[in-house]
């Protein structure tokens, strides 16, 4: 009998699996069962609208996608009263991914949040801070370590950092979250690329830059988690490139207490039902019993 069960930073999810910030939405209720999940991962939401980017907004590319959507969001009011009860429905844990440009920002969603009936806040921590010249929170140890030590103070709900893996030393920025009081990590968030049409001849986003996401950033992303979870003492949700049982396997065995799936729900509306049934049968064909036992089939001596 397999147990898939984990608990991450006091709350229990059924399974490890959940979806990645951005990639899922109400209609996905009609291709899976959403309460089968470990938790749903809510679109980026700040305090006011945000209209994102100029499109073209998206692109495909060898091995995954770019997008420069820019968290567009309606705002933390009509998420309140117009998205969030929809996900009450399900018996799933919910997670709300917060975004803004001040530390303020954060603090007062946090806040409204504080209000509601849902599980984890995920910090978005990839957003211009227009305080700092518009360099992106993540990017630097002691501003990740600032920001989550201020915006922990006002919540109460467990406070996940996601990280941003356009940095030099991950293990630096992991250490830097945790001692600001993260209750969890998840990570990697997009890796910036571009892309041109050559035959056009210019950038085939609006927003020249986007964040590359999918198949090709596996390798990066595997390399990270292990890199932080050995950084830390607290949970890290692992995500970048799973599309199946196997891919989410290797993320656990890395270092990793559950896992998210981005870019493969674009691909197949099942992804993340598939990765829990995968990760159901990699147990049974391995005789691994739980969760943890995953994570102790990795061999890390082997050569």
């Amino acid at each position: 009998m397999t147990d898939t069960s984990v608990n991450i930073a006091g709350v229990a999810l059924k399974n490890p699996v959940m979806n990645a910030s951005g990639t899922f939405s109400k209609e996905y209720a009609e291709h899976l069962d959403i309460s089968s999940m470990g938790a749903v991962v809510t679109k980026g939401v700040s305090i006011s609208p945000w209209d994102g980017n100029k499109p073209p907004r998206v692109a495909e590319t060898y091995g995954g996608m770019l997008n420069s959507i820019g968290i567009q969001n309606p705002g933390i009011d009509r998420f309140i009263s117009e998205e969030l009860p929809f996900w009450k429905g399900f018996e799933t844990k919910i997670i709300v991914n917060v975004a803004g440009k001040t530390v303020d920002e954060y603090k007062e969603a946090v806040l409204r949040l504080n209000e509601t009936q849902t599980d984890m806040l995920e910090l978005n921590f990839s957003c211009p801070n227009v305080k700092e010249g518009g360099i992106a929170f993540g990017l630097h140890a002691k501003t990740i370590e600032k920001a989550t030590r201020a915006i922990k103070r006002v919540a109460i709900k467990p406070i996940i950092v996601k990280l941003s893996p356009n940095v030099a030393d991950i293990a630096e920025m992991a250490a830097a979250a945790e001692s600001g009081g993260a209750d969890a990590l998840s990570l990697i968030n997009t890796l910036i690329g571009m892309r041109i049409d050559a035959n056009a001849g210019r950038a085939t986003l609006a927003n020249t830059f986007g964040g590359l996401s999918g198949p090709a950033v596996k390798p990066v992303a595997l390399r990270m988690v292990y890199q932080a979870s050995r950084a830390v003492k607290i949970p890290v949700i692992g995500m970048g490139g799973i599309a199946d049982g196997d891919d989410a396997a290797e993320f656990i065995m890395a270092g990793a207490s559950a896992v998210a799936v981005g870019t493969a729900n674009f691909i197949n509306k099942r992804a993340v039902a598939d990765v829990a049934d995968g990760i159901k049968s990699f147990m049974t064909r391995h005789a691994i019993r739980d969760i943890k036992g995953i994570q102790d089939f990795f061999k890390k001596d082997a050569v």
